[in-house]
């Protein structure tokens, strides 16, 4: 009986029967767009890699001042986006010889200070549920 028990319980945890480790989507929508030109970027980023290395990119075309993408097969855990309005839609956030952003762009949470975006402010957390979020520039 307890080989029996334990190739059941096997069983159930390879199949997800008792642990799920079903991943989540983000959707990220920036809903302010200025023009339909271009594309808006999108990175998705954990902690370790903010503003360095996205764990995962997109990028979307505009309707309407708006843009859309979809992050599928993500793990829970605390993560934040970054985007930008690549109006000349050369791949690259385009800068003024001072530093300062020619193109619009936002983060997660809608906390827009002086200076690029920090990880704290932009933060969000995947648990069991797919997430909406909507961006300003």
């Amino acid at each position: 009986m307890k080989i029996l028990a334990t190739v059941v319980t096997a069983m159930m945890i390879l199949t997800g029967g008792l642990i799920s480790n079903k991943k989540q989507k983000i959707t990220a929508t920036v809903v302010n767009v200025t023009s339909d030109s271009g594309k808006v970027a999108f990175g998705l980023y954990d902690k370790n890699g903010f503003m360095q290395v996205p764990l995962k990119s997109k990028n979307a075309k505009i309707v309407d001042g708006k843009s859309t993408v979809v992050f599928e097969d993500v793990e829970p855990g605390e993560y934040a986006i970054i985007c930008f309005h690549d109006k000349n839609d050369n791949d690259k956030m385009d800068f003024q010889e001072n530093g300062m952003p020619m193109e619009d762009y936002g983060a997660s949470n809608n906390v827009m200070s002086f200076g690029p975006p920090k990880y704290d402010d932009a933060k969000f957390v995947v648990e069991d549920k797919d997430v909406s979020l909507e961006i300003k520039f």
